[in-house]
């Protein structure tokens, strides 16, 4: 297990991380997972043993009961509290009440202490927001966020599904009042998804912000278990809960080369879709989740799955995202920087 740092800090995270939305399975998230606590302590050991040190989750997963069983498993395998980096978010209904949700002063600071209790633990390495709140102004979540810092009860700040402007004002307004600053995005990427890469990345690397992936099988579809014109198995969780939204040709374009490529490698289409992750520079670590044993297993042997040029070059051209404006602008007037860098020995 390689570990990288997260961001713009001195701490050190495992390039694989544990997600825990499978853990309990109450309400709607009964289609990602139902699991009891033997098996989820199961899990967490196995990864830990695996050399995972980062672990994942939110106060909205089975409304609670994620956080509460990640918690009781730490203390049922005797786990060194330090050694290990918690993560966690807010913003999701957590009540019936207006006031339950969002990213207001009243919510943060009740749902910090909500989330502490849930862990059992006295301090949370990551707080996270989970999204976009338009009824709160920004600068009333970040001074939020900065005074739980200072409180001690969370040691670093990041965010979650916000658009490049979003998290790039933030930024800005931490920078200007010399507020806690976001150190992390937490985002949906993947093979058959590379969106993030038109706005997000480039921002992500010329700020120094650390990128955790979810759902980097993209729902499954690229587990290995879909292909054209197949409908996927009984109970499998594309077809009880289709989300991500994916443009299904591309990604079926995709699959076709991925398909074969892990034939040849005798390794799993999972495992190839991750291991293209890891080879991304941007991304500091994959969040990866599991209802079985067998499919941690899998997931955990991308770390060992490696890449001619060739095939990084097939994948890359399978699946680059088409040029939108202005991107397709920047290529055109960039050509003659592009030939000077050659010149000149120079980067751009």
């Amino acid at each position: 297990m390689k570990y990288n740092i997260l961001g713009n800090t001195g701490l050190l995270v495992s390039e694989l991380c544990l997600g825990t939305m499978t853990f309990g399975g109450k309400g709607h998230w009964t289609a990602i997972g139902n699991l009891e606590q033997e098996p989820v302590d199961q899990l967490i050991k196995r990864s830990v043993d695996a050399g995972i040190n980062f672990i994942d989750t939110a106060n909205v997963y089975s409304e609670g009961l994620s956080e509460e069983m990640t918690g009781k498993a730490l203390r049922n395998l005797g786990l060194k509290r330090d050694e290990l980096v918690l993560a966690t978010k807010v913003r999701g209904q957590m009540g019936k009440g207006p006031n339950q949700t969002g990213l207001s002063r009243g919510h943060i600071l009740h749902q910090v202490e909500e989330s502490l209790r849930r862990l059992d633990t006295d301090y949370i390495d990551l707080y996270q927001i989970h999204g976009f709140d338009p009824f709160t102004p920004l600068e009333e979540t970040i001074r939020a966020l900065d005074d739980i810092v200072h409180s001690g009860k969370v040691r670093y700040i990041g965010c979650s599904n916000l658009a490049a402007w979003h998290i790039m004002k933030a930024l800005a307004y931490s920078e200007q009042h010399n507020l806690a600053k976001f150190v992390s995005l937490q985002a949906y990427y993947t093979i058959a998804g590379r969106d993030l890469e038109r706005e997000i990345v480039p921002l992500l690397l010329d700020q120094n912000v650390g990128l955790m992936v979810w759902s980097p099988l993209a729902g499954g579809l690229l587990s290995g278990k879909y292909k054209r014109d197949e409908k996927g198995p009984e109970g499998s969780r594309r077809v009880e809960f289709d989300f991500p939204p994916v443009d299904n040709e591309r990604a079926f374009d995709i699959l076709d080369v991925l398909h074969p490529m892990a034939k040849e490698k005798g390794v799993s289409v999972a495992r190839l879709a991750l291991a293209w992750l890891l080879e991304q520079p941007v991304v500091s670590t994959v969040i990866i989740g599991a209802k079985k044993a067998e499919q941690l297993e899998d997931n955990l042997k991308a770390i060992e799955v490696t890449f001619t040029a060739d095939e990084l070059q097939k994948l890359d051209s399978i699946s680059q995202l088409p040029a939108e404006y202005p991107g397709w602008m920047y290529e055109r007037q960039g050509r003659d920087r592009k030939a000077q860098t050659e010149k000149y020995h120079t980067k751009i």
